[in-house]
């Protein structure tokens, strides 16, 4: 454990690395016109995978960083689902043919919000535009403090495979901080409603550094979740944003952890779990040694998108829903974030585009690079620039951030090969963002990096 690495560099604000460039840099200069162009670019073999937005909750969690809000009428979120329809027949229409699909992923917000019946209605809308293979992982977030029975079978019917079940802590003393209550039993329940409908890829999703966590009530969280045997974990760090997420300021700042007890707070979970049998996949997930996602990490084929790890080979992503992200060999693109005004732009027959970003030779190099890093906590520059035709060389002088990285200890360089010292994994953001051409530390975007 280097607690001397945390104090130093623990109060960064880096991104996630979810895309490179991050979401910050995406502009108006690329629309709804370019990502019709892009989308009947793809070459005739390209695959696909969904990523679709569901931006409703029955109430707030505080510490919430996502897009969604509170809805009480049924008849928005049915509405919604329409739209979405709308929108997956007008993607796939400048297409041209039904790509091929093998991952669909529903976040949110609460995605199993919608009524039954819609949901085995959008599955089927996709189904008809794409070509979803039947060995295709479809995965979906679940509150389950709001759950059916009746979903579940919706989520059978339809091929759901994979559900990840929002825990974050089980101590009652967080949950009500947070505002989100949530019992042991609640969870429970829903784990055996889903392994009875034969939905077995369970994850979990936990997180350190909320209010009045410690050491102790994370290990408790981790050994009632282990009672549980979910096939993954997604272990996150609070990122208090309460400028950008007004409803964070009810969470009292006085109660939150700083950077060295959210350090201990992430090693003693790590440790847990890795105690447990779980193998550690790169910076904040963990899988059963059994998992494909431990295996695509064992052989050097684990990726990340906007959902964080995974096993998806995909070049392309399509993203549906407000605010939702795509990402295409050319570049990225997003959608209105306002649901009005999302729905708006369907309406009028358009798509949902508001700003995205064009890649650049350059983006592309370093998009690898950065790749390799979160996945691997290393990269071989040699191999990476030889493939985009540049040199290592030229790449580390411009890596001016490596510099203090390497005289502490967190980067190792042995030749033209990178690696992140075993000690210092969880500084991988930092290494990461050695190699981010975009980045404005003086800008307070993201969360710490410890």
């Amino acid at each position: 454990m280097r607690t001397d690495l945390a104090a130093s560099y623990g109060e960064e604000r880096l991104p996630r690395y979810t895309s490179y460039p991050t979401a910050p840099h995406f502009s108006p200069a690329v629309g709804a016109d370019a990502y019709a162009r892009w989308l009947s670019e793809l070459p005739a073999g390209a695959s696909a995978s969904l990523y679709l937005h569901v931006p409703f909750c029955r109430e707030m969690c505080w510490y919430c960083g996502c897009h969604t809000q509170i809805v009480r009428r049924d008849g928005l979120i049915a509405a919604y689902q329409r739209t979405l329809r709308s929108e997956i027949s007008g993607v796939a229409d400048p297409i041209g043919r039904r790509i091929k699909v093998e991952h669909i992923h529903f976040g949110g917000g609460t995605p199993t919000i919608m009524a039954p019946e819609a949901f085995a209605e959008l599955m089927a809308a996709m189904r008809q535009a794409f070509f979803v293979l039947p060995s295709a992982e479809i995965a979906v977030e679940i509150d389950p403090r709001t759950l059916t029975s009746e979903m579940v079978e919706a989520m059978r019917l339809s091929g759901v495979n994979r559900a990840s079940l929002g825990v974050q802590s089980f101590d009652p003393v967080v949950q009500r901080a947070i505002n989100r209550v949530q019992s042991f039993e609640q969870t429970a329940s829903v784990v055996d409603m889903l392994q009875r409908a034969g939905i077995r890829g369970i994850n979990f999703d936990l997180i350190y550094g909320l209010p009045h966590q410690t050491i102790a009530s994370c290990l408790d969280t981790v050994r009632r979740s282990l009672e549980l045997a979910p096939a993954r974990f997604s272990v996150f760090g609070y990122a208090h944003v309460p400028d950008f997420k007004k409803h964070q300021r009810m969470i009292n700042e006085e109660h939150l952890p700083d950077g060295l007890a959210r350090h201990d707070q992430a090693c003693a979970i790590a440790n847990a779990l890795k105690e447990a049998g779980y193998v550690q996949i790169g910076l904040d997930h963990f899988a059963r040694p059994d998992d494909a996602m431990a295996v695509a990490f064992e052989q050097g084929a684990l990726r990340r998108n906007f959902q964080g790890y995974t096993t998806d080979q995909s070049e392309v992503l399509l993203g549906f829903g407000a605010s939702a992200i795509g990402h295409l060999p050319q570049g990225y693109v997003q959608n209105a974030v306002q649901i009005g005004a999302y729905a708006q732009r369907i309406a009028d027959g358009r798509l949902a585009t508001a700003k995205g970003y064009g890649l650049t030779d350059d983006d592309r190099l370093r998009a690898d690079i950065i790749e390799r890093i979160m996945c691997e906590f290393g990269a071989d520059l040699g191999d990476i620039c030889a493939r985009h035709g540049a040199k290592p060389e030229a790449m580390l002088q411009s890596a001016s951030r490596l510099k203090p990285l390497i005289s502490d200890g967190v980067v190792r360089l042995d030749g033209d090969r990178l690696a992140v010292a075993s000690d210092s994994r969880f500084l991988v953001r930092s290494v990461a963002a050695a190699f981010d051409a975009h980045l404005d530390p003086g800008k307070q975007l993201h969360s710490r990096a410890v």
